[in-house]
């Protein structure tokens, strides 16, 4: 491969212990069953991040984003004392969007104003619902009015960058109460919304044992196109399959995943995506997914479980695997320069696709269609 220009760079944290896990949460998340260890979690996230620093040396991080698990369990100042030490060791442009996940249901409201000083700007509440039953059946540990009140002091402590995130698809839900349950979280006046179907991931709860009463096919697809009208009537911009903006508050972090943009992760079970411009590689990496073994081992080089860098036969489907997720078109450059790849190899897959109506290609850009965008995984069946 080719030298490649290294793209934006963004730095992920993850917290893995939450309250209470979801049963259709497939991320890396614990039950918490004993006091949060916040000082020796800290402590091994610096040295994680410091043992990583030689991958970016001389690149400014654009977006900070905080994940989980629930971040939010952690403290107004450990936020401020991990920032300050992060900023430290990394050149931070000084517009970087810095994101923290924040569940309604935790007690963390009363310092809401400490985590913006600390230099979060943006936040994002994992709400799934406004009906209390269906927050019941979805194992959510807050109430329909805990979470409005959440939002409006989050409102109230100067935060003008809030993502509400959302499900649909839930058990026993039809168009009108999935209507009802949108609206609702659209009068909370929230910047961004995430709109996402319930799915039943491998390895959770509600895969071994489904939720009684989830929509037909038929009636999830016209949830979904109720709720892109919707949404769009109030002011949002549809820019990815699950996300609406408005007043341009598009997710930067998001954006640079789905853009394959790099981005260096640290905390349990983080994965990290690098490009070596001066050698043309790009390589992912994964940590240690246990709280307990990453405290371990987090100041020393086996905290990495996994390490690889992607072959020239994977970055064609590794570029499409987000760049579908997304309504602006593809540039075929891009792809040449993030990639070190001759443009023919993304090509060569899509002409197999030719006859069917999900995209229109010309000599610089890939853009799908409405049905397209709706069948992406179809499209990358093509890259496999």
């Amino acid at each position: 491969m080719s030298q490649l220009i290294p793209p934006p760079l963004s730095l992920y944290i993850h917290f893995p212990w939450c309250v209470r896990k979801c049963p259709y949460c497939d991320f890396n998340s614990h039950q918490l069953q004993q006091d949060l260890p916040e000082q020796a979690y800290l402590q091994a996230l610096i040295a994680d991040l410091q043992q990583d620093l030689p991958d970016v040396w001389g690149r400014n991080v654009h977006s900070i984003f905080m994940g989980g698990g629930t971040p939010s369990l952690f403290s107004a100042e450990a936020m401020r004392s991990l920032l300050s030490q992060v900023r430290a060791l990394l050149p931070i442009t000084p517009d970087a969007e810095i994101t923290m996940e924040i569940n309604p249901g935790s007690q963390e409201f009363d310092d809401l104003e400490a985590y913006r000083a600390a230099g979060i700007n943006r936040l994002s509440f994992g709400i799934q619902s406004l009906q209390d039953h269906q927050l019941k059946t979805l194992g959510r540990i807050h109430t329909a009015d805990q979470a409005i009140t959440a939002v409006k002091k989050a409102q109230a402590a100067g935060f003008d960058n809030i993502n509400l995130d959302m499900m649909f698809a839930l058990p026993e839900q039809n168009l009108v109460s999935a209507h009802n349950d949108l609206q609702a979280l659209i009068d909370l006046q929230p910047q961004h919304i995430s709109y996402y179907q319930l799915t039943l991931e491998p390895n959770t709860l509600f895969a071994s044992k489904p939720p009684v009463g989830l929509p037909a096919n038929e009636h999830k697809l016209r949830m979904y196109q109720q709720g892109q009208q919707l949404l769009q009537q109030a002011g949002f911009e549809q820019y990815e399959v699950s996300a609406f903006a408005r007043n341009n508050k598009r997710s930067q972090h998001n954006l640079n995943y789905w853009s394959f943009g790099d981005y260096l992760a640290i905390g349990a079970g983080a994965h990290s995506k690098i490009s070596f411009g001066h050698d043309g590689r790009i390589r992912r990496q994964l940590k240690h997914k246990h709280p307990k073994a990453y405290l371990q081992k987090a100041h020393a080089a086996d905290r990495i479980v996994q390490s690889e860098f992607l072959t020239a036969e994977q970055l064609p489907f590794e570029f499409m695997l987000n760049a579908v997720r997304l309504k602006q078109p593809i540039s075929l450059k891009k792809f040449e320069d993030t990639t070190g790849l001759n443009r023919a190899s993304l090509i060569a897959p899509l002409e197999t696709l030719a006859d069917l109506p999900w995209f229109s290609m010309d000599a610089d850009y890939l853009q799908l269609t409405e049905e397209g965008f709706l069948l992406s995984d179809e499209i990358l069946k093509a890259f496999l």
